[in-house]
Formats: structure tokens, sequence, C-alpha cells
């Protein structure tokens, strides 16, 4: 009788494969790196003003990764775990080398959030391109709410701003992106009458 050989499931070789880069295996070490390379660029090229820029966040995230890879729950999502180490490398990049402009102090702000409708109707190239033309600061707060997911008061605490700073912050974000969707994208201009909001946030 003939057996047939037990399989790897892909978890246990995803757990082998972080064990050996926990020991300092350099071979498994480029095998992750090789793995997540491309998400790793994706996430950091939301806060990056130029390719030096983003070589030197993604090289910040992986040696962050592997400085802290023991802390990691195997039971936990890897990814999830690696864009945390992504934005917050990002954010120590832009507290480096970047000073805040364009922020207007405030305790109070009348803000109102509104749908936005237009995003979906453009590519991700479009979306990448027009975020990227905001100052630091305004894309710094606009990608933390907006595609990231954080609230006020956890954008403040990161950047070490005011609450009211973040909200007029992503306020004038807002308005500027409308401004460059008008000039840039005019046929989808019309649905956009700056409403934007997270789909999750209904």
């Amino acid at each position: 009788m003939f057996f047939k050989p037990k399989s790897i499931s892909p978890e246990s070789n995803f757990e082998s494969l972080i064990q050996k880069c926990i020991e300092g295996n350099s071979s498994a070490q480029r095998e992750l790196i090789k793995q997540y390379l491309g998400y790793a660029k994706t996430v950091c090229s939301r806060y990056a003003n130029s390719t030096e820029e983003l070589e030197e966040m993604v090289n910040d995230s992986f040696l962050k990764v592997f400085n802290n890879l023991s802390k990691y729950d195997t039971l936990k999502p890897f990814k999830a775990w690696f864009r945390t180490i992504l934005v917050n490398a990002s954010i120590d990049y832009y507290h480096k080398y970047e000073k805040f402009t364009n922020q207007t102090d405030i305790e109070e702000y009348d803000f109102v959030d509104v749908e936005y409708d237009v995003v979906s109707k453009m590519s991700v190239d479009e979306i990448m391109e027009i975020i990227q033309e905001l100052t630091p600061a305004y894309r710094m707060v606009f990608t933390l709410y907006v595609i990231e997911g954080y609230n006020h008061r956890e954008i403040a605490e990161m950047l070490n701003i005011k609450e009211g700073t973040s909200k007029s912050n992503l306020q004038d974000a807002r308005h500027k992106l409308q401004s460059m969707i008008q000039l840039k994208y005019p046929h989808l201009s019309k649905s956009y009458a700056l409403k934007i909001t997270r789909s999750h946030e209904k």
C-alpha cells in the first residue's frame, strides 16, 4: 500500500519562513522581502514625494520588520501587521524630513463629512497622481484618514498636531482635490461636489 505524502499548508510554510527570518537566515529574509516588496511600495508611495523617499521608507520598513519580527503573532494576518509598520515608517520619515505647512491650529472646526463618488470612477493611477499633487501635510492627513482609516484623534497623536488641525487639513485637501479634478477630469467633477467620505462610515 502506498501512502500519499502529507501536504504542507501555505500557513505552515509561511510560519517556517518567519521563524527562519527571526533566526537571521539571510535567504529567508530575502524571500520575505521578495514576497512583500510590491505591497510595501504600494503603501509607501502614498506618502513619498520621490523615488528616493520611497526607497528609504521601504528600506526602513523592512529593517523594522526584521528587528521586531519576534513580536509578530503568527495567528494574525501578516499583511495587516506589516501595513502598520509601513505607515509608521512613512510617518517617521515625514517627521524627520518634512515641515508642516498650510495648517491652522484650531480647537473647533465646522466639519461636515459628505459623500465621495468621483474616486470610484477614477483609475488607481489617476487617484495616485492627483493625491501626489497635494502638499505633504495635506497628503499625509488625507491618506491616513481616507485610505488607511484612522480617525482624527489617532492622526493627531501620530503627527503631533491638534485634532482640529487634522480636520482642517483634510477639509482643505478635499477642496484642493476638487479643484484639481475639475481641471484634469472635468467630466468627473460634477459628481464630486465636495463629497468625500470613507465607504465604511455611513
